[in-house]
């Protein structure tokens, strides 16, 4: 009998350790992004490819729309919980109602070019020859419309002076500029070192690294984030930490990788048929990518100063700044 008991003694006792050892549940996040496969968005891929979310105890379902700006309307709609894109959306959605507060910053740069088409601007000498053109965006609202906008306020032009084409990240928008449906292009990479290497674009505005960046901003402007609704922030910090713990893990990687390791992570229809290029375009953008994480506060400044200078919206709106972006992640992160 006093084996017995000590047998049910023993295996009380061994219970709740037994628990312990079990893995938890992942955490469920929905993750919207505009265009996965563009380099713009490759700090998310290796979070996903090195399992850093999983290891984190997330399990993020990304889900993939043609821009950025399509991710923040579905964020908006409650669609996802999370994007990764452009910190610009922050400001755009406040001065709209919306409140959205960006966590973890991964780029410095927008990684966005400008082009004229060979074909059907091959005598183009300024802005001015963009009046009545039809230039190529990923998707209305989003962060290449914003670039074009830059560009044209630059040349004295305003968006009534041209048109826009929604054109995605992808094939379409290479086959819209070979085919001439498109005078010119703002797009990332690894599109624009393809359309770069096919001599089918002259590049007229180059924000992949800090000093294309500053030469059309003034200064550092914040581009590819993550970010969400500031309710989601304050109901799941412990959420919102794991993500961010992901993805400083990620810029860690990017940070020493080479450019052949960062071809050999992503999935193989990311290269787009040629390694090679996707290398280059890598090395293109890799001085944009943050190295700790952290937002510039004036950074956030000249973001919107840049959508002042084109929006009217913007422009008439008072905007708190402060509440579009924490460091308060980050610090958490990488306190000792």
């Amino acid at each position: 009998m006093r084996a017995f008991v000590l047998s049910c003694f023993m295996l009380l006792v061994a219970a709740p350790a037994t628990a312990k050892e079990q893995p938890p549940d992942l955490t469920p996040v929905h993750l919207g992004v505009g265009g996965q496969a563009v380099i713009y968005n490759l700090p998310l891929t290796v979070a996903l490819e090195q399992g850093y979310f999983r290891d984190e105890g997330l399990d993020v379902k990304v889900i993939d729309f043609t821009g950025g700006g399509k991710a923040a309307q579905a964020l908006v709609a409650d669609a996802v919980q999370v994007v990764s894109g452009a910190y610009e959306h922050t400001l755009r959605l406040q001065a709209r109602g919306q409140v959205l507060q960006a966590f973890v910053l991964a780029s410095e740069s927008p990684q966005l070019a400008m082009g004229v088409s060979s074909r059907t601007l091959a005598n183009y000498r300024s802005i001015a020859d963009l009046r009545g053109k039809t230039i190529g965006i990923s998707a209305p609202g989003s962060s290449t419309q914003m670039l074009a906008n830059r560009v044209l306020a630059k040349g004295g032009l305003s968006t009534e002076d041209v048109a826009f084409a929604t054109v995605g990240t992808g094939a379409i928008a290479v086959q819209a500029m070979l085919s001439g449906k498109i005078d010119a292009l703002v797009n990332a990479e690894p599109l624009i070192s393809l359309l770069e290497q096919q001599q089918a674009i002259r590049l007229i505005a180059d924000a992949r690294t800090p000093a294309g960046t500053a030469a059309l901003f003034g200064g550092p402007m914040p581009a590819n984030t993550l970010y969400a609704k500031s309710t989601y922030i304050q109901n799941n910090p412990q959420t919102v930490q794991a993500l961010t713990n992901a993805m400083l893990k990620a810029l860690t990687w990017l940070h020493d990788a080479t450019d052949a390791e960062v071809a050999d992570l992503v999935p193989t229809p990311y290269l787009m048929g040629d390694a090679e290029l996707y290398r280059q375009a890598f090395r293109n953008i890799q001085p944009s990518l943050s190295v700790n994480g952290r937002f510039p506060a004036e950074g956030a400044r000249n973001a919107l100063q840049a959508l002042q200078s084109f929006d009217p919206v913007m422009a008439q709106r008072q905007i708190n700044l402060q509440a579009t972006w924490t460091n308060q992640f980050v610090d958490q992160a990488t306190q000792p």
